[in-house]
């Protein structure tokens, strides 16, 4: 694909058409309410959302993208002046509410984008992601898989979504004396605060701003501003801290709950926690585990979905809205791209894909060197983080694999990277453009 056409997630000059995967701040990082650079592509739950988050926006450029239907957008080739068209199909990706996958193809051959998914097949509703997915793919193979790679490491593995939130349930339930504090983002996890409210029977306080977020969405009857109605408030991320929690029991008995496939690194409390064991335990408990070129590397023992009680007053519960290292393996399985590429920079805890996966590639892509930070212990334990140090592109032997003709090769350009904490993004996205060589 030709320099100068399509950016997704990414909000600087020089594309025809902007694609949006969802509203998480990372991903709109340099998207204003006076964006004016061109079309905007969203699913249509996001572009409900937009407003409110972008005040002023101009709507007219706002392009709605139906779930699991292809569409068909004309743009103009830089490099010949002539028109070229681009086929996209937004899936489902089970992160937040609007998030969606993109697929892509054309003469450039075929590319997928996963944005920030989650990829548990226990539910009904990723079955139907993975059947579209299927049938959408047909006989093309995906030259390019741009991955959502936040926990592609061994170290991380979560139950489903309905086992974690099961676990807040029961939390909850056995503090039936105490006011409960749950760490949530500006968009997400509406699902486990709908399980909490259903078989509590309770409702739960969102701030002003967060509860018109729900209305929006369609939640009108079980959220409140009114804190004398529940004793089970859902406060916004940045202020959940144990210094504030601390505060709050100097007033009534108070426990904070944060839902997050991020684990706490402090020291656990040593009181009560057996009720609910160790997250920290259970996430990085270890057994043998093959990497791409063979070397045998630490993985994550098979008891996951433990609670980890830290400092008396908070528990941290593995709901994560982002796949975990199983899932992302599953998915690769499913897709078998040519080629792998996260859309996460390299940190402390992030990996190159490839490194682990290059095995299940279509082009079957040769492991990579690794580029080991020191040791740092966590819960206990020893972490090595660890990134590598590559350029991948297609090469001609890959090439070979791509069932779709065409002489272009493809490259992610300009994915810049800087965190929110010590373990987040604050921008992610891409350009795909055409590298300057022959096919």
């Amino acid at each position: 694909m030709e320099i100068g056409l399509i950016s997704v997630d990414r909000w600087t000059q020089g594309s025809q058409v902007y694609f949006l995967t969802h509203l998480h701040s990372d991903h709109t990082h340099g998207l204003t309410s006076t964006w004016s650079r061109g079309q905007l592509f969203c699913s249509r739950l996001t572009a409900k959302l937009l407003p409110f988050k972008f005040s002023g926006l101009n709507l007219s450029l706002v392009r709605v993208l139906e779930i699991d239907s292809w569409h068909s957008i004309s743009l103009i080739s830089p490099s010949s002046g002539e028109k070229t068209a681009v086929e996209v199909m937004a899936i489902d990706a089970h992160h937040c509410p609007g998030a969606i996958m993109l697929l892509f193809r054309g003469e450039f051959g075929c590319l997928l984008y996963t944005g920030d998914f989650r990829w548990e097949m226990s539910s009904e509703r990723a079955k139907a992601g993975r059947t579209t997915l299927i049938k959408a793919l047909k006989d093309d193979v995906v030259d390019i898989l741009y991955l959502d790679n936040t926990f592609c490491n061994p170290s991380f593995a979560f139950p489903s979504r309905q086992v974690a939130a099961q676990q807040v349930v029961d939390i909850i339930a056995s503090h039936p004396n105490h006011d409960i504090i749950i760490g949530i983002d500006t968009l997400g996890k509406e699902e486990l605060l709908l399980h909490i409210s259903r078989v509590l029977n309770i409702k739960i306080w969102v701030w002003p701003e967060r509860l018109q977020t729900m209305h929006l969405l369609g939640f009108h009857d079980i959220f409140t501003t009114n804190t004398s109605l529940t004793r089970v408030r859902a406060v916004p991320r940045y202020s959940f801290s144990i210094e504030t929690l601390e505060g709050l029991n100097t007033m009534r008995p108070t426990i904070g709950i944060m839902p997050s496939g991020l684990p706490w690194v402090v020291k656990p409390h040593k009181g009560d926690d057996n009720l609910f064991g160790s997250l920290l335990t259970s996430r990085y408990n270890r057994r043998k585990w093959s990497a791409n070129d063979g070397a045998e590397i630490d993985k994550p023992n098979d008891n996951l979905g433990s609670v980890e009680h830290f400092r008396k007053y908070i528990y941290s519960v593995p709901y994560s809205d982002h796949s975990c290292f199983m899932e992302i393996e599953e998915f690769i399985k499913l897709v078998l791209p040519t080629n792998v590429k996260g859309i996460v920079s390299s940190s402390s805890c992030y990996v190159e894909p490839l490194y682990y996966f290059g095995r299940l590639c279509a082009g079957n892509q040769p492991s990579l060197r690794l580029h080991c930070k020191p040791e740092r212990k966590l819960g206990g334990k020893r972490v090595v983080a660890v990134q590598t140090k590559s350029n991948i592109r297609i090469s001609n032997s890959t090439m070979a694999y791509r069932r779709r003709k065409s002489s272009a090769k493809l490259d992610f350009l300009g994915v810049h990277g800087s965190k929110v904490n010590a373990l987040r993004r604050v921008q992610r996205g891409a350009k795909i453009a055409q590298s300057e060589c022959s096919g």
